[in-house]
């Protein structure tokens, strides 16, 4: 179903607002509450981010479904039951009376994340309008990308008046009041977009004329290709996102300079999506993924530049390169696989490809704790680094099988 060009920014502006509530509450805001919960739980900060950790895993195992699901019932009723489940949830964590029940309740947020986050709001892009999808994922994730924006001081500002319980029960207000609606109104026109593409989706027997760019006996090799390319930048991500400025400070800068040097990833992962926003079209969704995902072993490597090379110039490189390369991975995220693979079936492929990569960020941030703890800066640094070209490697292998279709 094709709709106005209108009603499909009108379509992006409320996914922006779910998505930026959606992050805030389930994700970001976690880091700033995360002290005054351990504090009344007596539990240590790995405890608490090992619980945190399940959400990611339980979101991967449970992403393959949401993926189905949309595409059978449509993107938009999926995020109107995650609404649901997620203010549900957080009222779990709001009146958890010990530690086990809050950790499981903590968990539950990771069933509801799915349903309601960019995999699934990139499907209801796709199912409004199949052509414009690509623009608007990235309309989106520049609007996405204020949520820690908006939510580390607004979650910090909350604190200085209400408990975290307070807080909870607050953001689950948010998913309630705001994006529940959003979500019922997306609903609509999701519907029998999904109807039709559910019903016409029985393996066509020539894959282009969904859209995509790979023949059909090359689909299944470069779904496992693909999932295994996101799979290890999200494991070179995740694992320095967590721990981004203890690393700075284990490689030499001091405190003040290595929040310095933290600042600039907003700012960095920003400017790249607006830059793809703006002058994306001039390039395939294939070279900007190599572009983003080279980006991530090479803000590594400033770390590791030798002494005559500033420090400090070095970390300012490594966070520049680390935010571009961050923010545009979270574009061909969608972009890739509509390109690769088209429209139809398309939230299934990102949902088995959003459960890989979920599921390897799950443990990411401790195998990197492990090799900062037992080996140092240096040799984690090298292994991530690493595993980030290993990232680049396959998605090359990815580009090789789209040139020999022809795509």
């Amino acid at each position: 179903m094709i709709i106005s060009a209108r009603r499909s920014l009108a379509t992006v502006v409320g996914l922006g607002i779910t998505q930026i509530i959606g992050y805030g509450t389930l994700f970001y805001s976690f880091s700033i509450l995360a002290p005054v919960v351990g504090q009344e739980f007596a539990q240590t900060r790995e405890w608490l981010f090992a619980a945190f950790s399940g959400t990611l895993l339980i979101g991967g195992i449970v992403s393959p479904w949401s993926g189905r699901w949309a595409d059978r019932f449509g993107a938009g009723r999926v995020m109107t039951l995650g609404s649901l489940a997620a203010a549900l949830s957080l009222v779990f964590c709001a009146v958890s009376t010990n530690w086990w029940m809050f950790a499981a309740a903590l968990v539950t947020t990771g069933i509801a994340t799915p349903f309601i986050l960019y995999n699934t709001a990139f499907a209801v892009l796709v199912q409004v309008d199949p052509q414009l999808a690509p623009r608007r994922i990235t309309y989106l994730t520049l609007m996405g990308g204020f949520s820690s924006t908006l939510f580390w001081p607004l979650a910090t500002l909350l604190l200085d008046t209400f408990t975290w319980r307070e807080i909870f029960l607050f953001y689950a207000v948010l998913q309630v009041a705001v994006c529940f609606p959003i979500h019922f109104w997306l609903s609509q026109m999701t519907r029998r977009s999904a109807k039709m593409t559910h019903n016409a989706s029985p393996q066509p027997p020539h894959a282009m004329e969904a859209g995509g760019s790979l023949q059909y006996d090359d689909r299944k090799t470069a779904l496992v290709l693909l999932a295994m390319g996101f799979s290890l930048t999200s494991f070179s991500l995740s694992s320095m996102l967590i721990h981004f400025v203890p690393v700075l400070g284990a490689v030499g800068l001091g405190a003040s300079s290595a929040v310095f040097v933290g600042t600039m990833f907003g700012p960095a992962q920003f400017a790249s999506r607006l830059v793809n926003m703006l002058m994306g079209g001039r390039f395939s969704a294939m070279t900007i993924a190599i572009g983003s995902t080279v980006m991530i072993p090479l803000a590594f490597m400033m770390l590791l530049l030798p002494a005559p090379i500033p420090l400090i110039a070095g970390a300012v490189m490594f966070a520049i390169l680390f935010g571009m390369g961050s923010g545009l991975n979270s574009i061909v995220q969608g972009t890739l696989p509509l390109a690769l693979f088209g429209h139809q079936g398309y939230g299934e492929i990102l949902g088995k490809i959003t459960s890989s990569r979920l599921i390897v960020s799950s443990v990411a941030p401790f195998i990197f704790a492990f090799l900062l703890e037992h080996f140092g800066p240096t040799a984690a640094l090298v292994v991530v680094a690493i595993i980030g070209m290993l990232g680049v490697m396959t998605f090359v292998v990815v580009a090789r099988l789209v040139k020999r279709s022809g795509g």
